[in-house]
C-alpha cells in the first residue's frame, strides 16, 4: 500500500509500485495493454514507453499493481516490479530543478524519471526511480516542509 504524505502546496509524495513490461515493439501492443486495464477498471496514473532494437519497455504506475501484474503475467508477459517515488507538485519550471538539485546535493542518484503536465496545469505528476529510495523520501518530506519552496 502506498504511503501518502500531505505537505503544504505539494499535494503528495508516495512510494508506489511501478510495473515494467517488456513487450514486442509493434503496432497495437500498447493499445491492447491500455484496453485490458480499462476493461479491468484499473487506472493508469503514469506511463512511459521506450523502444530498443527488438522490444519496448512500458513503465507504468496503476491503481492496482497486484491485479495488473497478475493479468499481465497470465498473458505470459515479462513484468518487473520496482518501488518509485510519485510526486504531485506545483509548476514544473520551478519544482523540477529544485527537486533534482536537492537530491543531487544529498547524493541521491536519479536512475530515471518521467513527468506529465499540461501547459496550464497548476500541478504535475512526477515519477522518480532513485537510490537510495527511503533516504530520498525522508529528505523530500523534510525539504517540502521548509518555507519558500515556491511552486512546490
Amino acid at each position: 500500500m502506498a504511503r501518502k504524505i500531505k505537505i503544504r502546496s505539494v499535494a503528495s509524495i508516495r512510494i508506489v509500485e511501478q510495473l515494467a513490461l517488456f513487450v514486442d515493439n509493434r503496432v497495437g501492443v500498447l493499445a491492447t495493454i491500455c484496453d485490458t486495464l480499462m476493461q479491468e477498471r484499473i487506472h493508469i496514473y503514469a506511463l512511459s514507453m521506450s523502444d530498443t532494437i527488438d522490444h519496448a519497455v512500458v513503465r507504468m504506475v496503476v491503481s492496482d499493481s497486484r491485479r495488473a501484474l497478475a493479468i499481465f503475467e497470465s498473458y505470459g508477459m515479462l513484468v518487473f516490479e520496482s518501488d518509485v517515488l510519485m510526486i504531485e507538485c506545483g509548476d514544473s519550471r520551478v519544482s523540477l530543478p529544485k527537486i533534482m538539485k536537492s537530491l543531487a546535493e544529498k547524493k541521491v542518484n536519479i536512475e530515471y524519471c518521467y513527468l506529465a503536465s499540461l501547459p496550464v496545469a497548476e500541478k504535475n505528476l512526477m515519477i522518480l526511480r532513485v537510490q537510495p529510495l527511503k533516504k530520498a523520501m525522508r529528505f523530500l518530506q523534510d525539504f517540502f516542509k521548509k518555507p519558500n519552496h515556491y511552486g512546490l
